[in-house]
């Protein structure tokens, strides 16, 4: 079994749907700056469910990727971060 490239764990982490769109309105409704990591973990989790859902239907070029769940998880959250702290700042509720 050959190993996991990091390559693939991070793109499959960057180019996520669900934590760009989790992760940025959660963020852009967050009130303080505290829940920006909350959003962000929200987001890695729902990012998550996605790659399960894609290896388990068995989605060309995302199949291997499930043997490296934990550094997908970390990798989503991580760019997860990014995205929350966006919507926090550009796309904040006005109260």
């Amino acid at each position: 079994m050959t190993p996991v490239e990091l390559k693939v764990v991070l793109l499959t982490a960057l180019l996520n749907p669900a934590v760009i769109a989790v992760a940025f309105w959660m963020g852009g409704t967050a009130d303080q700056w505290q829940k920006v990591p909350v959003a962000a973990f929200a987001g890695a989790v729902a990012g998550s469910v996605l790659v399960y859902l894609a290896v388990r239907v068995g989605m060309p070029g995302i199949v291997g990727v499930g043997r490296a769940a934990a550094g997908v998880f970390i990798a989503q959250f991580l760019f997860g971060l990014i995205w929350a702290a966006l919507g926090f700042r550009f796309w904040r509720a006005r109260s």
